[in-house]
């Protein structure tokens, strides 16, 4: 039952929570020893009540908005409701079938929080190490056929239990990875920050009383239900549908349909994604909490929350899967490239529901997190190396706004690329370009956001490379008329002249001192059609780049001089459209 709170200690309260979060945030990045921590920021921090419920996140990815409160709950259900927990223990978890589950790279912490004996709220994060174990370096396949292949798996067990740290755990992690420095390190980056806001939670109750802490944690909530609510009313009524592929290595299956039935009712927001493609020997399936995960997101994107996201948002939205299926996969089936499968899912229902929300909704993106790892010697050290990081790409165009260029896809979010500066300094690696792809796709009247190039030479003999790239064979969907965009793929340059490539799944590619790597994104969908660009924002873009002067001509019907700076006149298609 919620206390009554002067409404001021209430707001001041919320804000507090919220900054905890961020904190949090803070403190993994400035501890962990990883860049995948430090640079990319590749996790999540935040809290929820005590049954489970988000509160407040300092998020990176952006799935993992989708992940923590599920991590909780489980650990709750494994635990006898929390009758099992006790003050001082941290829980460990990858577990990719179950609550907050993706895949084995992403591991989850988990904290009870007490206050006087009472459980009051949980402190959790779920991080990407670079290193969990498994037949290949960075724990990332292409091609294995089941989940033991792919690293290390940790069911919930307690890493702290009252206090005390259990070293068996510790032991069995640093013999299973490959580099153990680092992922240790950022383990205990995790465990700080988890500290950090057990310290803070217990400070706030200290201050307010324990009954005004909870009391506003369940406000949040109902505030967060109700706005959504609010939001659902507003958005059209009906039942929508769209279908695509999940890509994977071409050699080994695929591409495998997928589709999804959105249902929107007065109080409902129903994702059915029954009739995709079953569950395959193939990493890139995702389980039902991945595909959730990736589906809050697209949620969120559509509800335009201007406020900090919780529990009490999800509220309205219901999905459904057939069991056992490439989007709700069961063990022991790989998962690995899950991303594939589960930010698939998720673009679905925005492909549905574009056409109808285009003040909401743009074009196709590049879709995929274009996993890239290297790894290696360096040259000067010789000591180990492993580059493990995702590709930008490009957006699509929307109305009244071109495309975002050269950014991460909607499972990444706020995170960031890897530095030049880092990866020569770090890695076995010269990056000989990194640049815009112009490529002139995506043409409307609005245009499709550049993807990117990214070159990488190696330094040093016998380096293997592995990558999943998705949208190779399908390109980003144009709307209201614009273009498609383009595929992302990869070439390798070798040495001796050979050109391999280009290809969009490799793994474990041996490559020699002296090859270069081309990672090259996708350009996004244009919206509209491409004849009623301005042509002046035609002629820009032919200055910048983006599109050639032939280009101007054929696709926008804008003829421009040689010399690039002026508009010499239109075509006869473009004057009768």
């Amino acid at each position: 039952m919620m206390t009554n709170v002067n409404p001021f200690t209430l707001e001041v309260i919320k804000d507090s929570l919220m900054s905890i979060g961020e904190e949090m945030f803070i403190a993994l990045a400035r501890t962990s020893m990883s860049p995948m921590f430090y640079e990319v920021l590749d996790y999540a921090c935040g809290l929820t009540d005590a049954k489970g419920n988000l509160i407040s996140q300092g998020n990176g990815v952006t799935s993992f908005i989708g992940m923590l409160s599920p991590m909780v709950q489980h650990v709750l259900e494994k635990y006898d409701d929390g009758n099992e927990l006790n003050e001082g223990d941290i829980i460990i978890i990858n577990d990719p079938y179950v609550g907050g589950g993706s895949h084995l790279s992403d591991v989850g912490l988990v904290m009870p929080i007490y206050y006087e004996g009472q459980l009051v709220a949980f402190s959790t994060n779920k991080g990407h190490w670079t290193e969990i174990g498994g037949k290949d370096p960075g724990s990332f396949t292409n091609n294995s056929t089941e989940i033991y292949q792919e690293g290390l798996q940790l069911p919930g067990v307690k890493l702290f239990e009252a206090g005390k740290i259990n070293d068996g755990i510790v032991d069995i992690i640093a013999t299973n990875v490959r580099l153990p420095q680092l992922s240790l390190g950022d383990m205990w980056a995790q465990v700080a920050a988890l500290r950090t806001g057990e310290k803070r939670v217990k400070e706030l109750c200290l201050k307010y009383k324990k009954s005004s802490i909870t009391s506003t944690m369940e406000n949040l909530v109902q505030q967060a239900e109700e706005y959504s609510f609010k939001e659902l009313a507003q958005l059209p009524k009906g039942t929508y549908e769209a279908q695509d592929y999940i890509e994977g290595d071409p050699a080994k299956g695929g591409p495998y349909p997928i589709k999804v039935k959105v249902t929107i009712t007065e109080n409902e927001f129903i994702c059915d994604f029954r009739g995709s493609h079953e569950q395959v020997m193939n990493p890139v399936n995702c389980s039902y909490y991945g595909l959730l995960a990736s589906v809050r997101v697209m949620y969120l994107a559509i509800l335009r929350p201007k406020f900090t996201i919780n529990e009490g948002l999800f509220k309205p939205l219901k999905i459904i899967v057939d069991d056992n299926s490439i989007v709700s996969a069961t063990r022991p089936a790989p998962v690995s490239m899950n991303f594939e499968a589960r930010l698939g899912g998720a673009e679905l229902i925005w492909k549905a529901l574009a056409p109808l929300l285009r003040d909401r909704l743009t074009a196709g993106h590049l879709l995929s997190v274009c996993s890239f790892l290297l790894s290696g010697n360096h040259q000067e050290t010789n000591e180990p190396f492993l580059i493990v990081e995702p590709t930008l790409g490009g957006w699509g165009a929307g109305e009244g706004q071109d495309g975002q260029r050269g950014q991460f896809c909607m499972g990444n979010g706020e995170t960031y690329n890897m530095p030049i500066e880092i990866a020569e300094a770090r890695y076995g690696v010269r990056v000989d370009n990194y640049g815009l792809r112009c490529d002139g796709e995506g043409a409307g009247e609005y245009i499709g956001g550049s993807g990117v190039i990214r070159s990488y030479q190696t330094l040093s003999e016998g380096q293997e490379l592995t990558v999943s790239f998705g949208r190779h064979q399908f390109k980003p969907w144009g709307m209201n008329k614009g273009e498609d965009g383009s595929s992302s793929y990869i070439e390798v340059q070798k040495e001796n002249g050979e050109v391999i490539g280009p290809f969009g799944v490799s793994s474990r590619l041996k490559l020699d001192k002296g090859d270069i790597v081309h990672l090259v994104t996708a350009t996004g969908g244009g919206y509209g059609e491409a004849v009623n660009r301005d042509a002046e924002a035609v002629l820009r873009d032919v200055k910048n780049g983006y599109f050639t002067v032939k280009q101007a001509d054929e696709k926008f019907g804008v003829i421009i001089n040689e010399q690039k700076d002026t508009i010499i006149g239109l075509t006869e298609s473009r004057i009768k459209n």
